[in-house]
């Protein structure tokens, strides 16, 4: 059993540096493949990573109306402060509001002159929520919007960020739907390409495999190093993928890290390192075996 799977391995290592040039034209498509491959599990992990951060920083604000009385705002507080779903209530009053904008546009002569001129606080009350899960906004939105307070609410600017939030989940989506599209076409032109690389070495190995089986060698000897070509194709195109990505993240990670410090290509690659060979390797190999298996069932039809 030993010696077969030496002579498999050996024969299989042989097979793949007799064709060095057409070896090294199926690597490069494996390689683009299972980069495509790699550049959709970093960027759906990334982009979740992404879009978790911006939820997180997400609260509602409620803005009452000039008219409402203090009491009534700050029992609508309470309220809130009472509800499972809320894990922070922030009370701004107008004089606070007021004592902010200015501090904010103190520079700013106009605004300042303005202020000045009206005699009187025109900003509202206002309330910052922050729920325990981003996910619990809608109903907190929903407790607001029961009709019990509107005659102390102007309005409330959730729905807006909701928007932006869809809006980015979306592109994400889609963006990750076109890499899963790329990959697979990649993935069938690897297996492709593999496929006809194998049964060029299959073709100029029919002497061999014939004088193998007037002496009755076994089919797993015969075939067996077809399905080692094809593991190599797929372990050396996993790893060189993932030493040509990770010079490329150094390099890219400043410039993406000045989008969003969330964003940063490089660390993740190297904190999942192993893992991300694993997929690599598993992805790789699928391919290189799929392709060897396919091109060893045409050649035994012929």
């Amino acid at each position: 059993m030993a010696t077969t799977l030496y002579r498999i391995i050996k024969y299989g290592l042989k097979n793949f540096w007799r064709q060095r040039l057409v070896s090294l034209a199926t690597l490069t498509i494996i390689v683009l493949a299972v980069f495509v491959f790699e550049g959709l599990m970093v960027f759906n992990s990334v982009s979740n990573t992404v879009l978790e951060r911006i939820r997180d920083k997400i609260d509602i604000s409620v803005y009452f109306k000039t008219t409402a009385p203090e009491d009534e705002v700050l029992r609508l507080r309470r309220s809130l402060e009472g509800l499972a779903e809320v894990e922070a209530v922030e009370y701004v009053s107008r004089e606070d509001a007021l004592t902010l904008f200015t501090a904010k546009h103190e520079k700013d002569e106009t605004i300042s002159r303005a202020i000045t001129e009206l005699g009187e606080n025109p900003l509202p009350a206002s309330i910052n929520i922050k729920a325990k899960d981003p996910s619990k906004y809608g109903m907190i939105v929903s407790y607001l919007d029961s009709g019990s307070f509107d005659e102390l609410i102007d309005d409330i600017s959730y729905s807006e960020n909701q928007v932006v939030i869809d809006k980015l989940a979306a592109i994400i989506a889609v963006s990750g739907k076109a890499g899963i599209i790329l990959t697979i076409v990649l993935s069938i032109v690897a297996i492709i390409v593999s496929f006809n690389t194998i049964l060029l070495a299959i073709y100029s190995n029919r002497e061999e495999i014939s004088v193998m089986r007037l002496v009755g060698a076994s089919n797993t000897l015969i075939r067996g190093p077809f399905v080692v070509e094809g593991i190599i194709y797929g372990t050396i195109g996993a790893v060189l993928t993932l030493l040509i990505t990770l010079p490329i993240a150094y390099f890219v990670s400043p410039y993406l890290k000045l989008l969003s410090e969330d964003i940063d290509i490089f660390r993740y690659l190297t904190s999942h390192i192993f893992s991300i060979l694993g997929y690599e390797l598993l992805f790789g190999i699928a391919i290189g075996v799929i392709s060897s298996l396919i091109a060893i069932r045409k050649y035994i039809k012929i």
